[in-house]
């Protein structure tokens, strides 16, 4: 395993977001990209609260409404983990700008990385799986809502996991 300085140039901890919509793959490359890194995993599916998952697993859409709380969960783990100078990646969809702000706590530690696919490619991954609340239905209002970041290291997911994992590895400079 390779292991890289867990600190920013400031020497604060790095917290990389792995982001895109539903299907993308932020889980598996999160957890490809903690084991290079050895650092913790978060999957933010796992801090949604009852009723957000309730309402996917049904087929309704999230509002912005639904993601505000559950978005400052996610950023009080990202401030915990630079508190604590613990390194972090964390698979969240991060779909919109404003979203990303919430999450951006310190700028100088948190970098997002962009799992870019195409609707099709995505839904046929997404009838693939089938132990995951989100359901197929609810990818178009993914890609509706989805705002591509401008500060991001940006991949394609058409290769295999290793090859994502490898191209995003490349392009981290810590």
């Amino acid at each position: 395993m390779t292991r890289i300085d867990s600190s920013t140039p400031k020497g604060l901890p790095f917290i990389l977001i792995v982001m895109g919509v539903s299907g993308s793959g932020k889980t598996t490359i999160g957890q490809w990209l903690s084991a290079k890194l050895d650092c913790s995993f978060l999957d933010a599916d796992d801090f949604h609260p009852p009723g957000n998952v309730r309402k996917m697993a049904v087929g309704d859409a999230l509002t912005d409404e639904d993601r505000w709380p559950w978005l400052e969960v996610l950023a009080g783990k990202i401030r915990e983990h630079i508190h604590h100078k613990q390194p972090m990646v964390m698979a969240c969809s991060a779909l919109k700008q404003a979203y990303r702000r919430v999450l951006r706590v310190d700028s100088a530690c948190v970098r997002f990385v962009y799992l870019k696919g195409d609707y099709d490619t995505i839904l046929r991954r997404m009838h693939m799986r089938h132990s995951h609340f989100m359901k197929a239905s609810l990818l178009k209002s993914q890609f509706e809502a989805l705002e591509e970041p401008s500060r991001a290291t940006v991949v394609n997911i058409e290769a295999s996991p290793s090859e994502i994992g490898s191209a995003i590895w490349r392009e981290l400079e810590f």
